[in-house]
């Protein structure tokens, strides 16, 4: 006996976008009760966060996008900005709590949807199905059976690795005095700032109106930085890289995402899938997830509509992820210069077709056209290592993006301290 047929741990990007796939099945079909169960508020559930990818015009989500832009422009270490449109694609921009108030509107509308709160302590697979063991934050117990769970809680460590690298960024969600920004434009990756020893650095910058920006500073390397160290990098991109007149800090948010070659299984048992990044959604090579969780999804909805088992689909294609294997170990071994490796390929590659390939979305022989542009005799060295490399457990905690407000503070005579963001 069940008490509900799907239960869906975490009310994420995932975990909402498969509840509602399942429960918005077509005419005719048969809709499961599904149960999603999200931490309550508090240091498991992350605070407001901001998601990115592309896709053409008139998506499921337009509605409640913060920006989009038809343009966009990479620039080189050398200073030469190339700009393109990606057309048919746009480049998107989703805050967190836009779409959890939306697809949480939509579950509200579905009869076989419900929602409950707890901390999810375990998942136990059972002969047939599974059982979510939980708490409730006033400490009450929880006990849900379900057929099939699906769980997307980040795991407790990366499976092991041939080559972990982190994606770690801080940014500032600005506003000027002046008009300074162009929202037809997107700055996706910036690399005249300095770049570290080992490993790459970009500014990031995603204007929202001609007064206001989200201005990230990322790196692709061994560990994150601590706090002042992205404030003294975002003072510099922001005064000699790319300079604004005045300007104050509304927000910021920050975050680590493992770019990593490891394989995350997507079965914790008979009855229990892992979907999101901790089923593998996340690319290894770019650190974008977003469009990934709905290509998984929708596979999953679609699984069960049809009456199969609703396992979840690789994420990415074995080619996909031979190619970011590759790629990883070549920055990390030094071999290429990332900076130069992907100026080079924005560059060459006509920037739709590249954003194709960076999701996943190109045939073999554009794949090999692609690679063309690439340092080739390096690529070629790393693909004949990858073989003998051994997977090491990996020292790393599977870590997700985090946000968090920052106040303004009133206004005074004082220069802030180089340590801090600007007032």
């Amino acid at each position: 006996m069940y008490d509900t047929e799907v239960a869906v741990v975490g009310g994420g990007a995932a975990g909402l976008s498969l509840a509602h796939r399942l429960c918005d099945a077509p005419a005719g079909v048969r809709r499961p009760e599904v149960t999603v169960v999200d931490a309550p508020p508090g240091p498991l559930r992350p605070p407001e966060r901001t998601w990115c990818y592309w896709e053409r015009p008139d998506g499921e989500y337009d509605r409640v996008l913060a920006a989009s832009w038809e343009r966009l422009r990479v620039h080189g270490a050398d200073g030469i900005a190339l700009t393109g449109r990606p057309e048919p694609l746009r480049y998107k921009m989703m805050r967190s709590g836009a779409f959890e108030e939306l697809v949480g509107e939509r579950l509200a509308a579905a009869p076989s949807a419900h929602r409950m709160t707890a901390v999810v302590e375990d998942v136990r697979a059972l002969p047939d199905g599974a059982e979510v063991h939980g708490v409730t934050a006033a400490g009450a117990p929880v006990r849900l059976r379900a057929r099939w769970v699906f769980d997307s809680r980040p795991l407790p460590a990366l499976p092991p690795a041939r080559t972990t690298l982190l994606q770690h960024f801080h940014g500032w969600f600005v506003r000027t005095e002046r008009p300074e920004f162009d929202p037809a434009t997107a700055d996706l990756m910036d690399f005249r700032t300095p770049q570290p020893s080992h490993g790459l650095s970009f500014g990031y910058v995603l204007p929202l109106t001609p007064h206001e920006a989200l201005v990230e500073y990322t790196e692709f390397s061994a560990a994150p930085l601590c706090e002042a160290a992205y404030h003294r990098a975002l003072r510099h991109y922001l005064a000699e890289v790319r300079p604004l007149g005045p300007y104050r800090v509304t927000a910021s948010e920050q975050g680590v995402i493992p770019m990593t070659d490891a394989r995350f299984p997507r079965s914790a048992g008979p009855g229990v899938f892992r979907i999101g990044a901790a089923g593998g959604a996340t690319r290894p090579s770019t650190g974008y997830t977003f469009a990934a969780v709905q290509r998984q999804t929708r596979a999953i909805a679609a699984a069960f509509h049809q009456g199969r088992t609703p396992v979840p689909p690789p994420p990415h294609s074995a080619r996909s992820r031979l190619m970011d294997a590759v790629l990883l170990r070549a920055l990390d071994s030094g071999r290429i210069d990332g900076a130069d490796f992907f100026t080079g390929l924005f560059r060459g590659v006509p920037m739709e077709r590249l954003l194709r390939f960076l999701d996943g979305g190109t045939r073999m022989r554009e794949d090999l056209s692609i690679g063309l542009h690439t340092p080739v005799l390096p690529m070629l060295r790393t693909v004949a290592e990858l073989p003998r490399l051994r997977r090491r457990p990996s020292r790393v905690k599977n870590a997700v993006p985090t946000a968090r407000p920052t106040a303004a503070p009133a206004p005074n005579r004082k220069r802030p301290s180089d340590d801090a963001p600007p007032v």
